[in-house]
């Protein structure tokens, strides 16, 4: 059998709202049993708490400063490299289906003439995946969103004959008088979605995973699964809607004395809309009967897609990664939404099944080394036997740890945020090209540098919940002194020399090259240029340079 690949990925789904992470009431058996078959990793975080760049670091396997995608809907751009381009010289079909978020450099492409419709036209606009069926969810009525008419035709062969049956239908309520309730709305968030259970969204994108694998044969594959929920709209259908009832719900993980005195940009962020909502108890409780069923559904349609692996004969050949894009605050310290890098907002769920012998002896393994999002795309490389290629791909590959090898691959983890694109940039009179903050967090000390502000800190040793921000105090000079180095050398790496590795400059002799293509520098006559070459046919090192 050929080996394969499922790359699972949910959208704005918590590190903690899983039962195998320590959910009290949301039993998520098919997930766990994933966790049980492979590695949790427990400290995961993602390259950046928004739904486009950390994806297009998944993607390419770097970072978002170094891919240049910092926000929704600005292009990944021509040229980088992304886990198709990695797979495909190796025989692997590289597919999605599901959501990317990805937005195509139209520019880039025009100006090497590349059309959106060829065949190499069609992987540079999707990210490097053969879209087996792209459905990003977001369909709303508008010009701006394209719909997925293949789910506007299923839903059409299910008797649905609304124009926009994802908003109307899957994402959508009705009253007892027939009117149309929009998931929009949190207040219609614990109401049955229109939709039957096997109507909805992630039901369908998991029949259409099935396919491609149907499809597949006996190639080699990765197929890039990737769940539209539980993303907004909170809306889910009957009998999910009712099943987390508030008896269910957590408290939310938050203080008064955190909007006493907050950092600058922390402050503009509990100032926004859906923050301001999140904060109100009785949306916050409607939301979460919703968030919990969703993620239910996820759980059952796992079960049903694991079962299917089974029938075919290729659990013991498929390499399975489980994970989300970013969290989702629901409430927690004053916010909604994600964006900055609290662990309910940067850090995620990551569980990796390496179905090689290798690995027996690390299954059920709960590993607190920290990771990044990054590292899945070598950690796939590396399952398919590809070469490693560190001056392209930023991450490091998990399978040393997966196969017992070694106990952590790096000392910190980081993760960066453009927020020029939101409201809190004007509010706070931000430049644009000042609008970033960058996390760096070494297991213990998450520092946050934030341009034109000073630092935040959290010692998540003594402060779990991060609650307090020693960001001020000067108690801690030194400890803020020292991670602003650590991070002042990460920010000096080399990213963008990716046509040529570190092994093939340091294997040059650029000399001897020179003088073979007629260029002679600094030699003082032929004799000297006969001793040099003949030294270099010899294997002999040049003669050192006269002092």
């Amino acid at each position: 059998m050929s080996k394969n690949v499922l790359f699972i990925m949910c959208d704005q789904l918590r590190w903690d709202y899983l039962s195998c992470t320590g959910h009290p009431h949301l039993h998520t058996p098919h997930i766990d049993r994933l966790a049980k078959r492979g590695v949790l990793f427990e400290r995961a975080y993602v390259q950046s708490p928004i739904c486009g760049p950390s994806r297009m670091s998944f993607y390419t396997g770097r970072y978002v400063s170094s891919h240049g995608s910092t926000w929704n809907n600005i292009p990944l751009k021509v040229g980088e490299m992304t886990l198709g381009d990695h797979l495909r010289p190796l025989g692997v079909r590289t597919a999605l289906c599901g959501k990317t978020h990805m937005t195509a450099d139209v520019e880039g492409m025009r100006r090497l003439g590349l059309s959106p419709d060829s065949e190499i036209g069609v992987l540079v606009s999707e990210c490097g995946f053969e879209p087996y069926e792209r459905e990003d969810g977001l369909h709303p009525d508008g010009p701006r969103y394209p719909r997925n008419t293949a789910y506007d035709t299923h839903m059409k062969e299910r008797g649905w004959p609304d124009e926009n049956p994802w908003q109307s239908v899957a994402n959508s309520a009705e009253d007892d008088d027939g009117n149309i309730l929009s998931g929009w709305f949190l207040d219609n968030a614990d109401k049955p979605a229109r939709a039957a259970d096997e109507e909805s969204e992630t039901p369908y994108i998991t029949g259409r995973a099935m396919d491609f694998i149907r499809d597949a044969g006996d190639t080699p594959w990765c197929l890039h699964l990737s769940y539209i929920k539980p993303h907004w709209p909170y809306i889910v259908p009957p009998p999910y809607h009712q099943m987390y009832g508030p008896e269910t719900h957590l408290d939310p993980v938050r203080r008064r004395s955190e909007k006493a005195d907050p950092h600058p940009v922390y402050g503009a962020f509990m100032q926004e809309r859906v923050s301001q909502a999140f904060c109100d108890d009785a949306a916050r409780t409607k939301v979460l009967t919703a968030y919990m069923g969703l993620i239910k559904q996820l759980d059952d349609q796992i079960g049903r897609l694991m079962a299917f692996v089974e029938e075919q004969g290729i659990a013991d050949d498929t390499m399975i990664v489980f994970t989300s894009d970013h969290g989702d605050y629901l409430g927690d310290h004053w916010m909604g939404e994600k964006e900055l890098f609290h662990d309910a907002s940067a850090r995620i769920p990551l569980i990796v099944v390496d179905p090689s012998p290798e690995a027996d002896a690390t299954r059920g393994l709960k590993s607190s080394t920290l990771i990044e999002a990054i590292d899945v795309v070598p950690t796939i490389l590396d399952y398919f036997g590809g070469v490693s290629v560190p001056h392209i791909i930023e991450g490091r590959s998990l399978r040393p740890i997966l196969h017992g090898q070694v106990d952590n691959v790096r000392d910190f983890a980081v993760s960066e945020y453009d927020y020029s694109m939101r409201e809190v940039r004007k509010r706070l009179g931000v430049d644009v090209q000042d609008a970033k903050l960058t996390m760096l967090f070494d297991g213990r000390w998450k520092y946050i540098f934030a341009e034109g502000f000073r630092p935040m800190l959290f010692d998540l040793s003594t402060d779990p919940d991060e609650f307090t921000d020693l960001g001020a105090d000067l108690a801690f000079a030194e400890e803020l002194d020292r991670l602003e180095r650590l991070f002042f050398n990460w920010a000096r790496r080399t990213s963008q020399r990716t046509t040529m590795s570190d092994a093939q400059i340091a294997g040059r002799n650029a000399d001897l090259a020179e003088a073979k293509a007629g260029i002679l520098i600094g030699y003082r006559n032929e004799d000297e240029l006969r001793e040099v070459m003949d030294q270099a046919e010899n294997g002999a090192s040049p003669p050192p340079e006269a002092s």
